[in-house]
Formats: structure tokens, sequence, C-alpha cells
């Protein structure tokens, strides 16, 4: 673990990693529950393989915002640099915003992956890394420790130097499952789809089927014994308002009163037939698009 807090030092360090190709960052921010949150450090590892934390680079810029800026321009905004995060849309808010680019958020990419093949029921940093690393039982107690104050404590600089060192490991295991489930359409093996999708569907049906059914009698039943909420279940009502016109009625107050309303309606194919040859004396917008459906066939006997 490398901890800079002098501000030449940080900015020639800085220099070295415009040099890099990937970085992965986090941050710890004081103040973080108030309206005035300040960036207090940003963590740094260079290199993947390190499952220490002895190579990652604390920078305390707390209160150092030239060097927050000059670390924004030189390494947040060099589109040659990527920098992964994990919840990147928090961590920008202090380290460029827009402006930066080149930009891998974790969090992002494993709520794409189908469940199948990351089975967690949440994807913050601990649990991720604890699924899918060597790593057991982190503790994130740290975390919302005091950031603002000065010294740091050796076990707020301990927790600081393992964050980049769980997203670099999560990184790769993310990346490899996320090539699994979407690969190339165009060199994708239906063979083997088909012959896993005709494995499983028995299972799908018979699951699908019995958790359809426990959810409507879970519904029924919340709603009669007036509970709201259970370990899976959470009971919920909409007060659903709407106000309907006929059409011609309205077309009949808009003309009279000179108003102009443009309102494209979609012409079913019954309302063409009934319009005929009216339509060629409207001002006609097509639309066309091709829809494709994916229908399960029925199983020859």
């Amino acid at each position: 673990m490398y901890y800079l807090n002098q501000a030449n030092e940080i900015k020639l360090l800085i220099d070295e990693f415009k040099e890099l190709k990937t970085l992965w960052i986090d941050t710890e921010i004081a103040n973080y529950q108030t309206n005035k949150p300040q960036l207090s450090l940003i963590q740094i590892l260079a290199y993947p393989q390190d499952l220490s934390g002895s190579r990652t680079c604390i920078l305390d810029v707390f209160q150092q915002q030239d060097i927050v800026q000059y670390f924004i321009k030189t390494i947040m905004e060099n589109p040659e640099i990527e920098k992964v995060f994990h919840n990147a849309k928090y961590d920008l808010q202090f380290l460029g915003k827009t402006a930066a680019k080149n930009v891998t958020c974790t969090l992002e990419i494993a709520k794409k992956i189908p469940y199948y093949l990351l089975p967690v029921s949440r994807y913050d940093l601990k649990t991720l890394t604890e699924k899918l690393t060597d790593f057991n039982n982190i503790n994130k107690q740290e975390q919302i420790s005091d950031w603002g104050i000065r010294p740091l404590t050796i076990e707020q600089l301990e927790y600081a130097k393992m964050d980049p060192v769980y997203l670099a490991q999560i990184y790769h295991h993310l990346m490899e499952l996320n090539s699994k489930s979407n690969p190339q359409p165009i060199a994708d093996d239906l063979t083997l789809i088909d012959q896993r999708y005709q494995e499983i569907e028995p299972q799908w049906k018979l699951i699908n089927s019995e958790i359809n059914h426990l959810k409507e009698r879970a519904k029924k039943a919340m709603k009669v014994q007036n509970k709201s909420e259970i370990k899976s279940f959470k009971l919920s009502n909409i007060n659903k308002h709407s106000i309907k016109v006929d059409l011609a009625e309205l077309v009949k107050v808009v003309v009279d009163r000179g108003l102009e309303i443009h309102l494209p309606i979609t012409l079913t194919k019954n309302m063409q037939q009934q319009l005929g040859e009216i339509l060629q004396q409207l001002p006609l917008e097509e639309e066309k698009s091709i829809i494709w459906q994916l229908k399960t066939k029925t199983k020859e006997k």
C-alpha cells in the first residue's frame, strides 16, 4: 500500500498512471450522509494480480481540489485509459461526471448477466467478491467510518487498500460471464441452444406453474387476512383513475373552439376500412417495422 497526501507526490504518481491502459479505482467520501459530501481518498490499483493490496495507491485528496481536478483532466478525461469502478455513477459525481471517458462499471455488467449464471440477490461489491472469488467474510464496517478525520486510522487504510483489489478480481470474472451470456449472434451455436432448452423446458414449466399459483394464493390470502407484507411478498394497490372521451366529440369541441391539438392516432385495419377513400384526403404518416417473435413449437407425439 502506498499512501500519499502531498500534492507534488500525488501529481507525479498521476503522471505515471497516464501511461497505463487500465486502472481499477475506488473512492472514499467524507460527510457522505450530508448535503455537502467531500472526496476524501482515491484508491488506485494498476496491478490486478495483486491480492494483498500491497500495490494499491491511496491518494489522500481531502480538501485538495486542485489535485482532484488534475486527476480528472489527466486520467478521467483520457479516453485511452480504461477506468474500472463499481457503481461508477456514484464515483463520477466527484471525478468528472459526464466528462469522464472510457469508464467501465462492474455493477452495470453484473446486472446484465442472467441470474442462472450469476445467482446473487444483491450486486454490491462485497456480495460479488464473495461469490466470484476466494475472498470470504469481507468486513465493510470501515465504509461508514468518518473519512473526514486526519490522521486516518490504520483500520481505515487497510480497508481502503482492498476495495480496488476486490474490484480487479470480480472484473475479470464478470467479463468472462458477460462474454458467455452474450456471444456474437453470428457465431452462436443454435444446436446447443436447442438442446439445452429441451433439457430444462419441462422443469421450467413445472416450476413456473407452481410459482404463479403460489403468487396468486398469496395475493388472495394477504388481501383477505389484511397483511401487506410477508417474507417473500409485498402487497400494494394502485388507485387508477382515467378519463375517456369519444373521439368524435373531442374533435367537434376542438374545431368549434379553434384549438390546435396534434394527436397522431394509429388507424387499425377496421378503422381504415370504415374510412375508405377518405384516407386519401388525410395527411397520413406511415411507419413500417418488423417485429420478430420467438414461439415454442408444439412437440410431435
